[in-house]
């Protein structure tokens, strides 16, 4: 899409009200600017919309299922019509569950509990380590980077055609790289995944913000994905799919909820039947209110309609990346290439700077607030940028002080709520800062670059 083209589209999507769209920020320079949130990637502002419907059920907040109250019904009622809003939004099966969890790796955790014994899982060394580290009970096959959507369907293909047929197994894999928002080939993968005698899992955390989710039409087995992420504060998620692993599984959590009947046995031990539907994985008081903002951040997506909101996201990630693109120094990280599809997520590195270093600048003396580090994708971006995969590193932390090498990188991201001009800010920011360079002096703290004072 060409920016002119893509210009007439944005006029007609403005961005989605969303919390701190007016909030002010110092600078080290002095003064104050309106602050550019541009880490979408790592939890998106809530919806004004979401926000709104939160806030007017909070007085009417009770216990939900075992409540006889007016308000524990109410309760019980929202929460259970957030779960139908959610399985719409997904395009889910008739006899598909919708279990709410705490977030993607809460989800992805739980369903590695369910996996039959036995289970092959794979699952390829570009994914979040949310999807990358959960199968610790299964056989698990690690898939190189693909460098092609084709390539990674092949991988795939030839990974499964070499394992037992007649055992379970799972594939794992993202819809949208949460390090270069590149798309994933998910229709394809799911297809090779069940000519295989594979199920399929979706991590749609960084899809299902930006593009439209179809159980059906992706053919996938479950999906994953989080609310704070998704436009909805709180901590809730969603894992949904296929009920009969969850069924057959033992609970996730064991307590209250979960239990449909708890007897005394005459040894003095004790019997317990579970819950066959979503509540068997959702022991104990259930985040209703995250659940019922997950069920409005839904509503408030569809209603603006994923048509809008992807040309004007498409207009967006042009601007971006034409403006990265008229600054040498500058080299965006991909996999699939520049003509790839993507999201709103781009990472790059700056030549002669570290990351940390750079991101500092960006926040300190721009307002600007990006991510740096390896994004909790340690193997994926280590490929990327050409590091050995075997290099410890923690969780978006720099491995070096400011002006020195540093296997880490920046990510700039952004969705339905982001205005024109924090990205017109970000661009001028990141040329200003090459060709100029800093104009405050910072230092290491606790591992980070911080304006030195």
């Amino acid at each position: 899409m060409s920016v002119s083209t893509a210009a007439a589209d944005q006029t007609v999507c403005a961005p989605l009200p969303v919390l701190g769209r007016d909030v002010t920020v110092p600078l080290v320079t002095g003064g104050e600017v309106t602050y550019a949130a541009l880490d979408y990637a790592a939890s998106a502002p809530a919806l004004q919309r979401v926000w709104d419907d939160v806030a007017a059920y909070a007085p009417y907040y009770g216990s939900v299922h075992r409540g006889a109250g007016y308000l524990s019904q109410l309760s019980t009622d929202l929460f259970e019509n957030a779960r139908r809003t959610v399985a719409e939004f997904l395009d889910c099966r008739a006899d598909d569950q919708v279990v709410f969890t705490r977030a993607t790796t809460d989800s992805l955790n739980l369903l590695a509990r369910a996996l039959p014994a036995g289970c092959e899982v794979f699952v390829f060394e570009t994914e979040h380590h949310a999807s990358l580290l959960p199968w610790k009970d299964a056989r698990v096959t690690y898939l190189d980077a693909p460098r092609t959507p084709q390539q990674a369907v092949r991988t795939l293909e030839e990974a499964l055609a070499a394992r037992d047929p007649h055992g379970p197994a799972l594939v794992c894999v993202t819809g949208a790289s949460n390090v270069t928002g590149e798309l994933w080939p998910v229709r394809e993968l799911a297809a090779a995944a069940h000519a295989h005698g594979a199920r399929i899992v979706l991590d749609a955390a960084q899809l299902a913000p930006h593009h439209p989710v179809s159980v059906r039409d992706l053919d996938v087995d479950w999906v994953a994905f989080s609310g704070h992420k998704l436009y909805a504060p709180f901590g809730a998620g969603v894992l949904a799919g296929r009920a009969d692993w969850l069924r057959e599984a033992d609970p996730y959590l064991a307590g209250g909820g979960a239990s449909r009947r708890v007897t005394r046995r005459e040894d003095g031990g004790v019997d317990v039947e579970w819950h066959e539907s979503a509540a068997r994985h959702e022991a104990g008081s259930p985040n209703v209110i995250g659940a019922y903002s997950i069920a409005s951040a839904c509503k408030a997506l569809t209603e603006a309609g994923f048509d809008t909101l992807v040309a004007r996201e498409r207009y967006l990630i042009e601007k971006v990346r034409t403006g990265l693109a008229e600054v040498p120094a500058v080299r965006v990280l991909s996999l699939f290439g520049d003509d790839a599809p993507r999201v709103g997520v781009i990472s790059f590195v700056v030549e002669g700077w570290n990351s940390s270093h750079f991101a500092a600048a960006l926040s300190a003396e721009y307002g600007i607030g990006v991510r740096d580090g390896l994004f909790c994708a340690h193997p994926l971006v280590r490929t990327l940028l050409g590091g050995a995969p075997e290099n410890q590193g923690e969780c978006g932390a720099p491995e070096a002080a400011p002006g020195e090498k540093s296997l880490n990188a920046i990510r700039v991201s952004f969705g339905a709520g982001t205005p024109d001009e924090h990205v017109d800010r970000f661009v001028t920011a990141v040329r200003e800062l090459v060709t100029e360079g800093a104009r405050w002096t910072y230092r290491t703290q606790d591992g980070r670059c911080v304006p030195a004072v």
